[in-house]
């Protein structure tokens, strides 16, 4: 019983503050409206400069499909290779096409001629992202097929949607409950409940469970936005998408209490819980696959609970994986977030 007046505290303190509610209602549509744009690793926009020097018919539905591309901006042909060069040196091209001789006579014989492709690698991403969709229109154009799983239609959205969810559970499963602690600390409240009978953990669960649960609301606010923005939905069983949330708020909860229980004060609570944030957010894969990260880099990931949510639920949600696809990340969840919801129960000093 006395663990549901203290919640009921909880959400009476939350409902009394001016800036929570509303941010409880704007961060989903933020969340979903805006950050999936923006958020976005394709590279548009890529001047691309062609040589044709054998101006046959092949080789000129090979100019027309770069030309249609929506990723390229088509520069128009060039006499020959130095003067496309000299563009690209010039920053006024970014990729460069040529078209050897005897293109179409060489395909219709059997054989693969060798299409050139220079890029300007100075912007490594751009360089190498408009080499990647040139070699893709090529290979088209040569009779190579690509299959696409999963995701047919390339739409980075797909892919980060889902992983928008850590970020979001993140902020208000993390940082809210801190800084809450913390807050209290500095007004001096919280020691009227340290000379109370109230158990260590009957406190600490009444700080957390107002946060998951509207955790939990936001999740489903932000499913049915991405339905109904973008017709967007689970593939898989979206209770097994619950289900790790639920153990990534384990998490973030119990690590945001134990940054409060060693800091005096909001602003060394936020600047603790920053460091970490983004170490373990930019180390997890939600932006770029943790294996292009160095080896030494990689082994993070085993210990990084960011890693082992964005893993599994792209698994369910874009690929309509169950439970056995996901056992190893759910048990990681739960061996970590265990382990950190006891250490933040035996940091919490009632006496102090």
């Amino acid at each position: 019983m006395t663990l549901k007046y203290l919640i009921h505290k909880e959400f009476l303190q939350i409902r009394r503050n001016s800036f929570l509610p509303r941010l409880i209602v704007m961060f989903p549509i933020m969340i979903m409206c805006v950050m999936p744009w923006v958020m976005n690793m394709e590279v548009k926009n890529i001047v691309v400069d062609i040589v044709d020097n054998d101006h046959s018919t092949l080789s000129q539905q090979l100019v027309h499909k770069v030309e249609a591309s929506n990723y390229f901006i088509f520069n128009g042909q060039k006499a020959s290779y130095s003067e496309a060069l000299n563009e690209i040196e010039h920053t006024q091209a970014d990729v460069v096409l040529v078209i050897p001789p005897n293109y179409e006579k060489d395909m219709m014989n059997g054989q693969m001629p060798q299409v050139l492709i220079a890029a300007n690698a100075v912007n490594g991403t751009k360089g190498s992202m408009g080499s990647a969709y040139l070699s893709q229109i090529v290979n088209q154009v040569e009779g190579a097929s690509v299959l696409s799983l999963y995701n047919k239609n390339q739409n980075y959205k797909v892919f980060m949607i889902p992983a928008l969810m850590a970020i979001l559970m993140m902020m208000l499963c993390g940082f809210l409950p801190a800084l809450n602690i913390v807050g209290e600390k500095e007004a001096g409240t919280i020691e009227q409940m340290n000379v109370t009978p109230v158990k260590k953990w009957e406190f600490i669960l009444a700080k957390l469970i107002p946060y998951w649960l509207i955790a939990l609301f936001v999740m489903s606010v932000c499913f049915l936005l991405a339905w109904l923005i973008y017709g967007i939905t689970c593939q898989g069983n979206l209770l097994l998408v619950y289900l790790i949330a639920m153990l990534l708020a384990l998490f973030w909860s119990s690590f945001g209490l134990i940054v409060s229980n060693y800091s005096d004060t909001m602003q060394q609570a936020i600047f603790v819980m920053w460091f970490f944030v983004v170490c373990m957010m930019l180390l997890s894969g939600l932006f770029t696959p943790t294996r292009s990260m160095p080896s030494w880099a990689y082994l993070t990931t085993y210990i990084n609970p960011m890693h082992y949510f964005v893993d599994a639920i792209r698994t369910v949600f874009i690929r309509g994986g169950d439970f056995h696809s996901i056992y190893h990340q759910i048990l990681a969840l739960l061996a970590i977030g265990f382990f950190m919801a006891a250490w933040a129960v035996r940091s919490y000093r009632k006496n102090s």
